[in-house]
């Protein structure tokens, strides 16, 4: 099947939770600690739920009801990553020294050495507590394919799964584009000739579209000169159909050339968006009807043979926490605290504060779907501080 447009999440860079100084005394305090919960006596910190149920709301407020079940779902997540590392080292899937650097190191090659320093102020980290998150990461991962590695699919499966859903087959009817992007309103300087003003903006995208009327090639220019991460993949932002394209901005009139007018290979002019970005759209590839695909094409035996693995690995990974929570000792001090105080529901502070306070980001085309996640991304409550690589405009 084709791709859609998506948001193309960058690499976890650093755990984005923190353990922050918690709040001292209440109920299931101990060593000046507020203690959401233990696994086998490590203990689970009040600061580190909220610190997620934060980054989660966005900076905004919660009710004292939000608030519960938020903390709830998030502490249950935080104990299931303990209990499975507490798995891997029964296991013996924790990974060395070595390997967690090795894993870090690569990590913070993605950054410039300024960028990762502010990335561990910002979420309140250090360097150690990095590499114990990443180790965590690690060891449930190994132990996740450990299992996942006897999984085996037999090719009557993946017959009777097409025949059984034929309808999803499809090549849906959409536009492939590719952007050039010029913004002159971050001012990070994080891009090459990266434009400073509204006239180095103006100036840098006539350049740009003269060096390719000029016979420069699309995808050679975006990946020197566009402003975008899209750039780093030649200016390729996927595939969208006209409700996609209008739901994230883009005029009536530039959908209807995209469909109706324009040549396939060709490009457009500069166009200002609402932004306040610049952009030279190609138009890489159309598909003007659905077309059913049978199971022999290219790539459908292969996605069918993923799913199929992918449900598996639901299953299995239900069937290891389960498993693996019997053989710890878990008291979640939040829950039993709620109980015997419904009124306060374990308190009233807001979560959200302390969070990031920056909004949710504009939404782009390229947002349209969610990245898909890996199996040890399900099973680790501690996301990366990781920001929308969008290859299109924003609203």
């Amino acid at each position: 099947m084709p791709r859609v447009f998506r948001n193309i999440a960058a690499l976890a860079l650093v755990t984005a939770f923190a353990l922050a100084t918690a709040a001292c005394g209440g109920k299931g305090s101990a060593g000046g600690k507020d203690v959401a919960a233990t696994v086998n006596g490590k203990e689970i910190t009040l600061a580190e739920v909220d610190r997620i149920v934060g980054q989660q709301a966005q900076g905004q407020p919660l009710s004292t009801l939000q608030q519960a079940a938020a903390r709830l779902t998030v502490l249950d997540k935080l104990i299931e990553r303990q209990v499975l590392y507490a798995r891997a080292e029964k296991e013996k899937t924790v990974p060395s020294d070595d390997e967690v650097a090795t894993f870090v190191n690569q990590q913070k090659q993605q950054l410039t050495a300024e960028e990762w320093d502010r990335s561990l102020k910002e979420n309140k980290l250090t360097e150690e507590l990095v590499r114990e998150e990443a180790r965590k990461d690690l060891a449930i991962r190994k132990l996740q394919e450990k299992v996942y590695g006897k999984i085996t699919i037999r090719d009557q499966e993946i017959v009777d799964f097409y025949n059984s859903n034929r309808p999803q087959f499809v090549n849906p009817r959409g536009v492939y584009l590719s952007d050039i992007v010029v913004d002159a309103g971050d001012g990070r300087g994080e891009y090459k000739d990266d434009a400073k003003s509204e006239a180095e903006a103006v100036a840098k995208i006539q350049r740009l579209h003269t060096q390719l009327k000029g016979g420069a090639d699309f995808a050679d220019v975006a990946r020197a000169s566009s402003e975008d991460p899209s750039g780093l993949r030649g200016g390729d932002i996927g595939m969208a159909n006209e409700q996609t394209l209008q739901q994230y901005g883009f005029p009536a009139e530039l959908v209807g050339r995209f469909f109706n007018q324009m040549t396939v290979g060709s490009y457009t002019e500069p166009i200002r968006f609402a932004d306040g970005r610049w952009y030279i759209f190609k138009l890489t590839n159309r598909q003007l009807e659905n077309k059913p695909l049978a199971l022999e094409d290219q790539g459908v035996r292969d996605q069918i043979k993923q799913a199929l693995i992918n449900q598996r690995q639901q299953i299995l990974q239900a069937a290891l926490v389960s498993n693996a929570m019997s053989d710890v000792t878990v008291v979640n001090t939040l829950a039993e605290n709620m109980l015997n105080d419904p009124n306060s529901l374990g308190g009233n502070q807001p979560a959200s504060q302390g969070a990031a306070s920056s909004t949710p980001a504009a939404a782009t085309p390229a947002a349209a779907a969610t990245p898909a996640s890996t199996p040890a991304a399900a099973a680790s409550p501690a996301a990366a501080a990781a920001s929308p690589a969008a290859g299109a405009p924003k609203k």
